[in-house]
């Protein structure tokens, strides 16, 4: 969960930029300066750090035995999500 909490901006960024690139290519803009944000921010060592060990907590997440942890993981999801916007 704090992994979760310390990657909320960078995850929001990405999606925004995502978003955005998307917006771009629909209206036939240049969306190059966007990629290069969205590369860079993928490229920064102490987040690629923590999307690794994240992609690697899950699978365990997924087989906890406490029934709670899934609902409660979801929750902070949608959370985050909403708090982007």
């Amino acid at each position: 969960m704090d992994i979760t909490a310390k990657l909320e901006t960078v995850q929001c960024e990405k999606r925004r930029l995502r978003r955005e690139i998307t917006l771009a290519e629909v209206e036939k803009k240049d969306a190059r300066g966007l990629r290069k944000r969205f590369s860079a921010l993928d490229r920064d060592p102490k987040t690629a750090r923590l999307e690794k060990r994240l992609a690697q907590l899950q699978p365990r997440l997924a087989k906890s035995s406490d029934p709670e942890d899934l609902p409660a993981i979801d929750r902070q999801r949608v959370q985050a999500f909403y708090r982007c916007e």
